[in-house]
Order: C-alpha cells, then sequence, then structure tokens
C-alpha cells in the first residue's frame, strides 16, 4: 500500500538505471551551437568564442557559430525573419551549446540576450533547447565577474538544458587577446581549455538519453489527461449520433 495519495500511478515512472542505457549510440561527431554577445568589430567576446570553436573541433566536434549581425530584436518582427530561422534550426541541429558574453552594467549583453529569447522553450510539440548541453562563457572590461555566466545559468535552466558545473570568465579581457585576436596563454585560457573538454564529455554522455532524462511525470499526467478528455468527448458524440 502507498502513500502517495496525490500520485496518478498510471503515469509514474520509477527511474530505473537500466533505461539510462540508450537503444543506440550516436556515432557522428557532437553537434556544438555557439553564440556570442557582441557585434564590435574586435569583439573579444567572439574571439573568446572562437577560441573555444577551435579546441571543439580539436575534441572531435562538429561546430556551428552563429553571427549575430542582422538579427532584429524579439517581437519587433515575424519569427519566420531569416536570421530567426537560421538560429531557430542551429538550436534544433545542436546537441550542445556555448554562451559566451561580454558583461555590460553587470549583466549580460542585450545582443545575447536577444539570442536566447528568440529560441522559444517549445515550437509546437519540439523543444529547441530541452535536453541540450550547456556551457557558460563571459568576458569583462575590469576586475573579474561572474554576474553575466551566473545569468546565463539561470537562462539555462529556464531552457531545460543541462549546464555544465565548470564555466569560464576571462577579467580584463583586452589584455588577453593579441592583434589578430588570439588568445594568450594564460591561467584563463587553461580554463577555456577545460570548460570545452568537459562540455564534449557531458554531451557525449548525454545527447543519447536526453529523452529519458527530460521525460517528466507531470507532462505524463497531462498527456494523459488531454487524451481522456479527447476520448470522453468522442464517446460523448458517439453516444449522441446512435440517439439522432
Amino acid at each position: 500500500m502507498s502513500d502517495l495519495h496525490n500520485v496518478d500511478f498510471s503515469v509514474l515512472d520509477t527511474p530505473d538505471l537500466g533505461k539510462l542505457e540508450p537503444r543506440r549510440l550516436s556515432t557522428h561527431p557532437p553537434r556544438i551551437l555557439l553564440l556570442y554577445g557582441s557585434l564590435r568589430e574586435r569583439s573579444y567576446s567572439r574571439f573568446l568564442t572562437l577560441e573555444a570553436e577551435r579546441l571543439l573541433r580539436h575534441f572531435g566536434a562538429e561546430t556551428r557559430a552563429f553571427d549575430p549581425r542582422g538579427l532584429p530584436l524579439p517581437d519587433a518582427t515575424a519569427s519566420d525573419h531569416p536570421k530567426v530561422q537560421e538560429l531557430r534550426e542551429l538550436s534544433l541541429w545542436s546537441e550542445g551549446q556555448v554562451w559566451c558574453s561580454p558583461e555590460r552594467h553587470g549583466a549580460m549583453s542585450a545582443v545575447m540576450k536577444a539570442q536566447i529569447d528568440w529560441i522559444p522553450l517549445s515550437v509546437g510539440a519540439v523543444r529547441p533547447t530541452q535536453g541540450r548541453t550547456l556551457a557558460v562563457m563571459q568576458v569583462s572590461g575590469g576586475s573579474q565577474s561572474f554576474n553575466a555566466v551566473n545569468q546565463m545559468r539561470v537562462l539555462g535552466r529556464w531552457m531545460r538544458m543541462v549546464t555544465i558545473p565548470n564555466q569560464s570568465s576571462v577579467a580584463k579581457a583586452f589584455q588577453e587577446f593579441d592583434e589578430a585576436g588570439r588568445m594568450k596563454p594564460s591561467s584563463y585560457y587553461d580554463r577555456v581549455v577545460d570548460v570545452m573538454e568537459e562540455l564534449v564529455k557531458f554531451t557525449l554522455l548525454t545527447r543519447d538519453r536526453s529523452d529519458y532524462l527530460t521525460d517528466r511525470y507531470s507532462e505524463r499526467k497531462e498527456v494523459a489527461e488531454k487524451e481522456a478528455r479527447r476520448l470522453a468527448a468522442m464517446a460523448m458524440n458517439h453516444e449522441v449520433k446512435a440517439a439522432e
């Protein structure tokens, strides 16, 4: 006898180690989308993102870096705008993502936030970000700070992503890149290596298990209730027609 009086046992699923074994193991390279949050010609968030992309490719990942130039403000136009469609398609393509923003006024940049805002939590039955891994990074003009990465962690959770534990925050970014935009050797660079290595590991670990990891009791219950209402309505219609 159970004392879980409020549980619908018909849709309750007890977590099972066996169910974490994937039905198939993907053999293609991990697919990683990278977003950066600045349009400046000498953009340190873009430079850091490109360093991350080089590392990811070395680790065997397939990457796409989205160029935010030309992306309209959220709700300023319809979602069929070409840049919006490009971003959403890349999000669906990805198995993991990297978000890298400059810190401005103690927060992530508007360019970064606009990209995230254009990726909805769901489009019909499709969730463009759910179950995907996420690494967050930021650059600062002054001393080291974690405001932007902390904000992006909140957004990653809201977007139902698996945000990895490690992160990168590069202080006084103007000192950390050479004239060609390449990152200089430093403990900051070593941390970026750590983060990208960890992102690939988490992506390989979760990508074939994300459907099970994100399968929720509340959503199964909601679907079952909708189906019960649909069947009840069909039965009622059948009875009405039979009585006519």
